[in-house]
């Protein structure tokens, strides 16, 4: 596998690239080092320049301005069950800027009773801003989890204008 680190308005971000697809993209960091931990520990081996990854590094460097883009690039779902691979193409389809419940995507993804479920599928997302977990909050609003902590979600929405300051 390959990966390539890039810096963005948010911090470093590592991409991890399978023949199958994208494997991971790492949550921000304010330390390279951490990254390229995080990038070979998920099995990438080749560090390549962010060329190989195509236009990706650019889209995901202008959604750290706060640019809306689209993110249609061709995901590794190997290591999915058939139900978190439903959770997170679910997922894809919350628009940016706007967050939905944890029920919501339950009923999105086929299993309207499975909201619990669905945040462990979340909490095991390997492509955080990709699959846009951090605009799934609990029903009543509150943030509730996110792997890189609460701070990096709501900074994420911050961005996207889906909460207020």
């Amino acid at each position: 596998m390959k990966s390539c680190i890039i810096e963005t308005a948010l911090g470093w971000l590592g991409l991890v690239l399978s023949p199958s697809g994208l494997r991971a993209v790492t949550l921000p960091r304010r330390d390279r080092e951490a990254v390229l931990r995080e990038v070979l520990a998920l099995g990438a081996r080749e560090e390549v320049r962010d060329g190989e990854f195509g236009d990706l590094p650019e889209r995901l460097r202008r959604y750290a301005r706060g640019e809306p883009v689209p993110f249609p690039d061709a995901l590794d779902f190997s290591a999915a069950t058939p139900f978190q691979r439903a959770v997170w193409q679910a997922a894809q389809e919350i628009p940016y800027g706007q967050k939905r419940s944890y029920g919501w995507l339950a009923t999105k993804a086929g299993k309207p009773r499975a909201a619990r479920a669905v945040g462990q599928a979340m909490a095991a997302n390997p492509w955080p801003i990709i699959v846009p977990c951090h605009r799934v909050v609990s029903s009543s609003g509150r943030l509730g989890g996110y792997g890189g902590g609460l701070d990096v979600k709501e900074r994420l929405l911050l961005l996207e204008g889906a909460i207020d300051a």
